[in-house]
């Protein structure tokens, strides 16, 4: 049988961070989180954690500079990648997070075989 372990953040359950106030669950963050929200959330934030309040079952966003609260858990959010919204459901082991964190900008680099014209030793490579 399996044993799932149960969720804490910084000693405080889902359900305890949940019920918190944004005041209380600053103390929990680190320092440039906290600093952050301190300072205000924006006119764009604002907006995307209402969308989020009523209901919807995919948002999509280009805030990546959004801190993943805990009434965010559960949801479907697409996260812009510069070119794509990529679906990205919110786990309570993001909270704390910026919502960039969750998606890459950049592709990973497979190189392959060097193609026609790529440096002067490869004009000597067969063309396939």
């Amino acid at each position: 049988m399996i044993k799932m372990a149960k969720f804490l953040f910084r000693g405080k359950t889902l359900e305890e961070l949940q019920k918190m106030s944004i005041d209380e669950f600053l103390d929990l963050l680190t320092s440039r989180k906290r600093r952050s929200l301190k300072r205000g959330i924006s006119r764009e934030q604002k907006k995307l954690l209402k969308k989020l309040k009523e209901g919807k079952s995919f948002v999509k966003t280009k805030k990546r500079d959004m801190i993943i609260l805990p009434e965010m858990v559960g949801k479907k959010i697409g996260i812009y990648n510069g070119k794509e919204y990529v679906p990205v459901e919110i786990t309570p082991e993001m909270i704390g997070l910026y919502l960039g964190e969750m998606v890459l900008t950049r592709k990973e680099v497979r190189h392959s075989s060097p193609g026609m014209g790529a440096t002067r030793s490869s004009k000597f490579v067969p063309l396939k």
